[in-house]
């Protein structure tokens, strides 16, 4: 039991997600997805609790077209507590299908480089994201979610569709956090 919880603490803190009892839902991704057009800018409108985030604003995600099918990903952010500026790059690849909505995301400058899964439930591409993040370790499960939208401050009829994702996938909205967008320099 000892080793299963520190297994947990490590894997909540490596992949920072929020822990769960029970193993990882299944989830509905959308039925195809073209990487092409969801390259580009995202902004980190709400997400679930993340270490690496903690006190993060002006959350941004950067994607472009790789080698061999991978996306190139260039995450930043600024600490509301210092002001400092950071980022992190990874790469993410498909899993399965060109047209699947499933990759596996890693950062290989973190201490532990492990592979984390990276869902993409729906996107219109040109406004919104909704996307899924869990892994299972034996009766617990560690689960992160993210809506990003194209632009810092997007209008409630888009924000409106992320939900709807949520919501029909019972994604629970309790663990939903705001990301500060405001007062952001440009090309954060």
């Amino acid at each position: 039991m000892l080793r299963l919880c520190l297994i947990l603490v490590i894997a909540g803190v490596t992949m920072a997600q929020v822990p769960f009892l029970g193993t990882c839902p299944n989830m509905e991704t959308m039925p195809s997805f073209d990487i092409k057009r969801y390259v580009g800018k995202w902004y980190e409108v709400e997400r679930y609790f993340a270490v690496f985030e903690f006190g993060g604003k002006c959350v941004t995600a950067n994607y472009s077209q790789g080698e061999n099918g991978a996306v190139k990903i260039l995450n930043k952010q600024i600490s509301a507590l210092t002001g400092v500026s950071s980022s992190i790059e990874g790469i993410g690849r498909l899993v399965g299908r060109m047209d699947d909505p499933k990759l596996v995301v890693t950062f290989p400058s973190l201490p532990l480089p492990l592979d984390a899964p990276y869902w993409i439930l729906d996107t219109d591409y040109k406004s919104y994201a909704v996307v899924w993040s869990c892994s299972n370790f034996g009766v617990f499960s560690v689960r992160n979610a993210w809506i990003l939208t194209r632009e810092p401050k997007p209008p409630v009829s888009v924000l409106e569709k992320a939900y709807q994702v949520i919501d029909k996938n019972n994604i629970s909205r309790a663990y939903f956090i705001r990301t500060d967008q405001k007062n952001c320099p440009e090309g954060n």
